[in-house]
């Protein structure tokens, strides 16, 4: 059983470990984290070396390491670096710590949800009162927003009153796909254009040419048309090519990443020919990740 003291060195020892990249650490950096004796550091790591928990690396720039053992005697799972779990404050991500474990407190009571999350890496800019969001984990894609109430510096745990809960579903732009699309060919005049977008209460669809998809026409592409004068042309003069073609085993959580990073509202599916098999939009995202009837997403 370890001493509270022990714990604390060790979670200092894995905290700093972690944001060094794997390089050895000195006692004096831990003694100075933990605002002790360096001797005191020293007496414990013995003690630490001897249960299989730190292992020494001699030399001038060597120090210690926290085992495998280390990180289960403190409830951590080890994790490659790019399954980590991050952490934003302010929707800055803070570099050096990460999520190692979470656990709700209170899911009977959803009014009140708390959290309790175990951080990898040093607490010391998290304080009492900030807003964080946590995730996405690498499995279910779970992400947690809420306020912090409460934080426990030997054990490197926040408490988290959640205000909002998230996880993607597991399924593929393919399954939520509407097959039956709309299309337009390239020489399909404006005026007709405008009158199939409201006919079909759609915002925009794909442009075809040969069978295969070369861009969309959207309402903002309608706008700009008729603003400049050119509603006498064709949609092939004024479409947009910014248009993304995706496989329809892309899973959802990546379809969101890639809207976002290219700033768009849909997602054209093909094959690896280029042939049309369907469209995904923003809100067909939406509604998947909303849906009360795969998982309750808010706890007040």
């Amino acid at each position: 059983m370890l001493t509270s003291v022990q714990k604390e060195i060790l979670q200092t020892l894995i905290n700093l470990y972690q944001s060094s990249n794997g390089k050895s650490i000195k006692g004096e950096d831990i003694a100075e984290v933990m605002a002790r004796n360096p001797g005191t550091i020293r007496n414990q790591m013995q003690s630490l070396r001897s249960l299989g928990l730190v292992k020494g690396v001699p030399g001038p720039r060597g120090g210690y390491k926290p085992t495998i053992e280390a990180y289960h005697s403190l409830n951590i799972s080890v994790s490659d670096e790019d399954s980590k779990v991050p952490i934003y404050k302010n929707d800055e991500r803070l570099e050096e710590v990460s999520v190692a474990k979470i656990e709700f407190t209170s899911v009977p009571q959803p009014s009140e949800c708390e959290a309790a999350i175990k951080v990898l890496g040093s607490i010391k800019d998290l304080n009492l009162g900030d807003m964080i969001k946590i995730g996405p984990t690498p499995v279910n894609n779970l992400g947690v927003m809420g306020e912090i109430v409460g934080r426990d510096d030997m054990d490197n745990i926040l408490l988290v009153n959640t205000k909002t809960i998230r996880s993607i579903p597991k399924l593929s732009v393919g399954e939520i796909a509407s097959r039956n699309v709309i299309s337009f060919k390239m020489d399909c005049n404006i005026r007709d254009a405008a009158k199939k977008l409201i006919a079909n209460e759609i915002d925009g669809a794909p442009v075809m040419k040969d069978g295969k998809v070369v861009g969309v026409f959207t309402v903002t592409d309608l706008v700009k048309a008729v603003a400049q004068d050119n509603d006498d042309k064709t949609v092939g003069d004024v479409m947009s090519t910014n248009v993304v073609i995706v496989n329809e085993n892309l899973r959802i959580a990546n379809a969101i990443e890639v809207m976002l990073k290219k700033s768009i509202s849909r997602l054209i599916i093909a094959d690896n020919d280029n042939n049309l098999l369907g469209i995904v939009t923003r809100t067909d995202l939406i509604d998947c990740i909303t849906s009360l009837d795969q998982f309750p997403i808010k706890t007040n």
